[in-house]
């Protein structure tokens, strides 16, 4: 077991402070019980003084873990830097020729760990205490550390804590001798959502772990209990995932939507907008990294834009230069957006090389929210599932509440009559072509938050991206959010039972059957140019 930084203080604290003691409160038995003999009888000498308090113990116990204590037919002695001091009083000794090394295995070390942390529990520092329980729940230590466990509860004010300490306390009786406690011990483990006790109750059903009848009938419905609080976790997990994925699907798409379903164009080189905006964040982020590591975790508030910019740049480059002559022709622009892909792919490779460029997540959107005991929801897909829901709220007042949403808009619907009106169609389709561009950069912006960032970043999205827009209807920012959310959903809840490769054969089908059913997608485009 590896101790916290923290840990390895309090205790180096605790044996300065046994040190400068007047007496070590070990008498001479009690440190030659617990360093020479077999390994029960010497653990279980270290749990009889942990459970006194000795206060001794604690800088023994440590001793022992570091290998510094040798021991002689007559005494015990601790030799830190070639200086040695007699382990019960504590002053400087000379170490006898004859002294020999205290050897420790796994499981005593295990049992001197262990109660070093029970030790801790006992600190009136709230972390510390936390640590302890932690490094408790995980060790192998049986009922003598019951005493230890109860005065521990009696303290503790923390309600967090008090609980865990509760469960803890409960793990140890589950194996004690006595059968009623064995009983209450199954009865409050039962009212449990972890996983590692559900683990315990599981291997406490072993025949040669528990052999009264009733107990292990508690014991199998106390398994069933846990089972299904923690089904309910996986639930939401799912849930969660499918909707993170859905997200993410979101983002690829809403580009796609106002370039495929607005605009008509076949962009094969929509994935490749993409990697552009994850390659954008990787520059912002040196940057800052060189010129101001002080405010490095606020890099991604600059990279969202640039990877707008920078995208919706080359996206109206694009358009300009060879999208605007093959309006009207699919195959053509199919081929030459697809040629496209190809340059901008070895574009990068040239620059920056063909493997994977690495971006740092900031710290705050390390870690996660402990949402169930075996579920984390992680703060960088929580953003990304924030940042699409205000990227479709600005994409949706953009379209249906400006100026340039109303000609995209009256374009797309009937492009002979909006230019008899007036309306400059070039400009038009190349604002709009530059606006999908951009929303797809800053899908790559938040994609680089997730996964790697290559060459090769866009083609593991442009398939799914072109399902989730003719899915959600051809033009329709809300069927394209439904079709997003609902692929997500439908892939990781298949996945659970069919695996990554059937799920995606799965939804593959749907899709194709769907629109055998329904060619419009789930709402289909209205206007005067649709209709005719």
């Amino acid at each position: 077991m590896r101790f916290t930084l923290c840990s390895m203080r309090c205790c180096l604290a605790l044996l300065v402070l046994v040190a400068c003691a007047p007496g070590w409160a070990l008498d001479a038995a009690q440190a030659r019980a617990i360093a020479a003999g077999d390994n029960d009888a010497r653990i279980a000498a270290l749990q009889d003084a942990v459970t006194r308090g000795d206060p001794g113990v604690a800088g023994f116990a440590q001793a022992l873990l570091d290998d510094a204590v040798k021991t002689t037919a007559t005494g015990v002695f601790i030799v830190r830097d070639d200086k040695a001091v007699d382990a019960v009083t504590g002053q400087p000794a000379k170490l006898p020729d004859e002294a020999e090394d205290v050897s420790n295995n796994n499981r005593m070390r295990g049992a001197l760990e262990a109660a070093l942390s029970g030790l801790r529990l006992l600190s009136p520092d709230l972390a510390t205490r936390r640590a302890a329980i932690g490094d408790l729940a995980r060790a192998d230590v049986d009922a003598a550390m019951l005493p230890l466990v109860d005065k521990a509860l009696a303290k503790e004010s923390d309600p967090a804590l008090k609980a865990q300490l509760g469960r803890l306390k409960a793990a140890l009786q589950i194996a004690a001798p006595d059968r009623a406690q064995r009983l209450q011990a199954i009865q409050a483990l039962a009212h449990s959502g972890e996983p590692a006790v559900r683990a315990l109750l599981q291997a406490r059903l072993a025949p040669d772990a528990e052999s009264d009848p009733e107990l292990r009938t508690a014991l199998a419905q106390a398994v069933a209990q846990v089972d299904g609080r923690l089904a309910w976790g996986e639930r939401l997990g799912v849930l969660f995932t499918g909707v993170s994925l859905g997200s993410i699907l979101l983002l690829v798409a809403l580009g796609l939507a106002i370039t495929y379903g607005l605009m008509g164009v076949i962009n094969m080189a929509h994935g490749e907008l993409m990697m552009i905006g994850a390659y954008t964040t990787w520059g912002v982020q040196n940057l800052f990294r060189h010129f101001a590591p002080g405010w490095f975790d606020a890099y991604v508030v600059l990279a969202i834009p640039a990877s707008f910019l920078v995208a919706a740049a080359v996206g109206a480059v694009l358009e300009r230069g060879v999208i605007r002559f093959l309006y009207g022709r699919p195959l053509e622009t199919l081929l030459a957006t697809w040629g496209i892909s190809l340059v901008l792919m070895q574009a990068v490779r040239s620059l920056f090389g063909a493997q994977n460029v690495e971006v740092e997540n900031p710290s705050w959107m390390s870690g996660g929210v402990v949402a169930a005991s075996n579920l984390v929801l992680p703060w960088n897909r929580l953003a990304i599932i924030a940042f699409a829901a205000i990227v479709l709220l600005g994409t949706w007042l953009l379209i249906n509440r400006t100026r340039l949403g109303l000609f995209v808009r009256g374009v797309t619907q009937n492009r002979r009559m909006a230019s008899c009106t007036g309306i400059d169609t070039v400009r038009v389709d190349t604002l709009a072509f530059a606006l999908g561009a951009g929303i797809a950069g800053m899908a790559g912006c938040a994609l680089s938050q997730v996964g790697n960032v290559g060459p090769d970043l866009g083609q593991s999205y442009i398939v799914d991206s072109f399902m989730v827009v003719v899915l959600g209807g051809v033009g329709q920012i809300a069927g394209t959010v439904l079709a997003a959310l609902g692929l997500g959903l439908m892939n990781k809840a298949l996945e659970g039972v069919a695996g990554a490769v059937l799920a995606k054969i799965f939804v593959l089908v749907f899709i194709v059957v769907f629109i055998q059913k329904r060619p419009q997608g789930l709402f289909a485009l209205k206007g005067r140019s649709a209709e005719s």
